[in-house]
This record gives structure tokens, sequence and C-alpha cells, in this order.
């Protein structure tokens, strides 16, 4: 009921989820290549929202952002392995960008389909070296930076804000910047925007530490942590006390600091987005953005953090994925999710709640401030209108067919078709009624929501 719900008060979202699900069944089909093969079926495996969204881009750039992502899917699992002893874990990671000029090379650790990664590391070693060599070098240099600070952090804890930052840097900046560079090697965009591309990577990266605290607390052998401990002791003694429901306000209030700190990254993930010229880069970077600020939305004062998984739905990441097609887009996006997350803050009970209300004041106004955003708003109108005149319409044609399909007002024998439900037919008439009803319950809600939405 749940789900039949769902799907008439968000019909726009079905749609989508099919387009979506007709394009996830379109990267099922694999190269002819043997080693290019293996790479875009673990990418299928390892992450299928980058498999999806990675079908922006033509086949050059495609290729190499996708064994680009696999090379470094591949260090991330040497630094994530905790049996690995950190006498031969550090020399791995620091000497892991020359392992891509060596097909023999393999380094048996991780777990499932990161174990096969490893195991058959030359599929990609052997599609690395049949990239063009400019898109060689990015890969080589930004895997050997970042192989130097994930080496860094195995023996460095994340204690501040600014170390927070810096190993965000490393372990996603890093692949913003990385990801730029190829964006300009392949000859669609004209500049890197350095420190722009590094927010990016920070803006994924901390959405992601924020919303893994379960999940990596409760890691074995051993958890590896990254939320920064100068936040976090202001509101426990422990890290681990967060799992506690006893603590779960403390819990909240740490929370919601840290998404409050990952949301001044926000102005410049809009600023790289609104340069780039690619309309294939710009969904390939874009939607992944969204989808952050979506997420930060539902995890803001959300006490299930601690507790289970804060997933977006399906229909609005669906949507997400197939409406992001230009910036009044994303502008729309930022601007709603803020909102919404405006409307979550206690300016009474949160310590933060100033700091906050700013920030997505400032994300607000840059969105308003955009020529694209205003159009965006007057088309939404006329579309609200539309839509809002077709619903009362659909409704009043379900009422009439409720008054056919019970008999009401001698509509049937009006209509010449008195003996449509004659002893014998039973059956015909119950389902007329049975539809009738339901179609009339389903439209009513709709239509009672519109309103709600309307005044809301």
């Amino acid at each position: 009921m749940e789900k039949m719900w769902l799907l008439l008060q968000r019909p726009d979202e079905m749609a989508c989820m099919w387009r979506v699900r007709m394009a996830s069944r379109r990267i099922t089909k694999l190269p002819k290549d043997p080693d290019l093969a293996f790479c875009y079926a673990m990418l299928n495996r390892v992450s299928r929202s980058f498999a999806i969204v990675i079908q922006q881009l033509g086949q050059e750039l495609r290729d190499a952002v996708c064994i680009f992502y696999l090379v470094l899917r591949g260090l991330d699992t040497v630094e994530d392995d905790m049996s690995i002893p950190v006498e031969r874990k550090i020399p791995t990671l620091l000497d892991f960008h020359k392992t891509m000029y060596d097909t023999e090379w393999k380094f048996p650790c991780g777990d499932k389909d990161y174990q096969e990664l490893m195991d058959k590391f030359h599929h990609v070693t052997a599609s690395f070296l049949r990239l063009h060599r400019r898109y060689q070098e990015v890969i080589a240099d930004v895997t050997r930076r970042m192989g130097e600070g994930m080496a860094k952090f195995i023996t460095t804890d994340v204690d501040s804000v600014q170390r927070w930052d810096e190993y965000c840097h490393y372990v996603a900046g890093l692949v913003g910047i990385g990801l730029s560079e190829l964006f300009v090697a392949a000859g669609l965009e004209s500049s890197v925007r350095q420190e722009q591309a590094n927010s990016m990577g920070l803006f994924l990266q901390k959405t992601n530490i924020i919303r893994d605290y379960l999940e990596d607390i409760c890691e074995q052998p051993a958890p590896r942590m990254f939320w920064p401990k100068e936040v976090w002791s202001c509101y426990a003694e422990q890290l681990e006390d967060f799992k506690d429901d006893k603590h779960i306000d403390s819990a909240v209030k740490c929370l919601n600091h840290l998404v409050t700190d990952a949301l001044r990254h926000a102005p410049d993930c809009l600023e790289y987005l609104a340069g780039l010229k690619a309309r294939a880069v710009f969904r390939f970077c874009a939607i992944p953005q969204v989808m952050a600020m979506g997420t930060l939305m539902l995890c803001y004062g959300e006490p299930q953090v601690f507790k289970g998984v804060v997933k977006m739905r399906r229909g609005m990441a669906a949507k997400i994925m197939d409406k992001t097609l230009g910036m009044a887009d994303v502008y729309g996006s930022f601007y709603d999710f803020a909102t919404w997350m405006t409307s979550k803050v206690d300016t009474e009970r949160d310590p933060n709640a100033h700091v906050t209300l700013k920030r997505l004041k400032d994300i607000q106004d840059i969105c308003m401030q955009s020529s694209a955003f205003q159009a965006r708003q007057r088309s939404l109108m006329l579309q609200m209108k539309a839509e809002s005149s077709a619903t009362w319409a659909v409704w009043f044609l379900f009422i009439l067919y409720a008054v056919f399909a019970f008999g009401l007002l001698g509509t049937q024998e009006t209509m010449g078709i008195p003996v449509a439900f004659e002893e014998g037919t039973s059956s015909t008439e119950l389902y007329h009624k049975a539809l009738a009803s339901l179609l009339l319950v389903g439209s009513t809600l709709v239509v009672l929501q519109s309103f709600i939405d309307s005044k809301s």
C-alpha cells in the first residue's frame, strides 16, 4: 500500500526510475577487449551508480576515467585492509603508482569484489598502458600523490578540522583535480581550477564520512574513523559513545556540526559546475554533487545515522540522475535541499544553528542570483499550474466513472447500456466498482496532497 501511495504521489519519479533502469541495462554491454571488459564489469560491481553516470562521457575519456577509478579503488583497498601490517602497507601505498607499468603485479588483499580486483589487477594495468600518454601521466601523478597522503594518515590521526580537510584532499580532492586534468587532456575543458576541483572532492568525501558513521565504527577487525576529534570531543568522551541511545542528543549535535562544515564547500562546487563547458562533463560532475547535497539534507538532524542506514529514496535518486541537465537544475536542487535543511534547524538547541543557517542562506543566495535559476522558477510555476489543472480534470473524470460504475443518477440507462450489469455478469460489475473505488480514492489523495503542497 505504501508503494502504491508513493506511485500515485510521485508519478514523475516512477518514469525517471524506469529510464535509469534502462540505462543500467546498457552498462552490462561490455567491450570486446578482454582487459577493458574486466574493467567495466568490475566497475559495475563495485560502483553501479558511477558506472551509470560515466556513460555521459565519450568513449576515449570514459575508458580513461574508468581505469582511473579502478586504479584509485585498488589503492583504497590497500589502505582499507586492516589485516595488512603497517610496515608492509606504507611501502605499498608509496609505490602503488609504479605498479601500473607492471602487468605481472598483483597484491592479494580486500574481500569479495575488491579481492578479485586486486587478484586480477593485470587487466587494469594492461588497459592503462593502452591509454594515450597524456591520460597515463595524469593518472600516475594523482595516484602517487594520493598514495603519499594515505601513507601519511596511516600513522596520523584526524584530530582537527584542518587534518580532516587534508585527509579528504588526499583521498578525494585529488580525484577532483585529476578528473579536471583528464577533461583538459581530452580537450573538453580549458582549465583545471584546482581550488574548486578540490572542493568538489571534499564535498563528496565529507558527505560519505558523515553518512557512514555506523558502518565505519563497526568495521572489523578494527574501525578506522575520520570524524575529526576537534569536533566530536565537544560532544562525547569517546566517538563510540554516539552508538548509545542515551547519547543521541549529543550525537545529533555533532552530526549537525559536521554537516555544517561540509556545507562550506558548496559555493565552490557551484562555481566549478557553472564554469564547465562540455555538456557530457557537466552531467558527469553535477549528478554526484546534487546527490551529496541531498544526502546532507537527509542526514542533518537525523538520529538514524547512528542506528542504521540513511539513504536517498530510489525515486529521488533516479530523478536527480535523469533530470540534472543544466545549471538551472543544479541551482534548483541545491536551493530546494538548502530550504528543506533550513526547516530542520533547531535554533534553540543546536549550538551551531546560526552558522548552519548562514551557510544555507549563502547557498540559496548564489542560486537565486542566477538567471538560469530565475527562469527555472518561472517555468516551474507554469508547470505546476498545468499539472494542477490536469490533476483536477482527471479527478473529475474518475468521479464520473464512479457514478457510472455504481449506477448512480441512472447513468447506465441514460447511456443506453441498461444490460451491462444484469444478473449473471456480477463479476464485471464488481470489477468496475472496485476499480472505480481504487481510482477515486487514489486520485483524491493526490488532489489533497497537491492542495497541501500549494499552500506550503
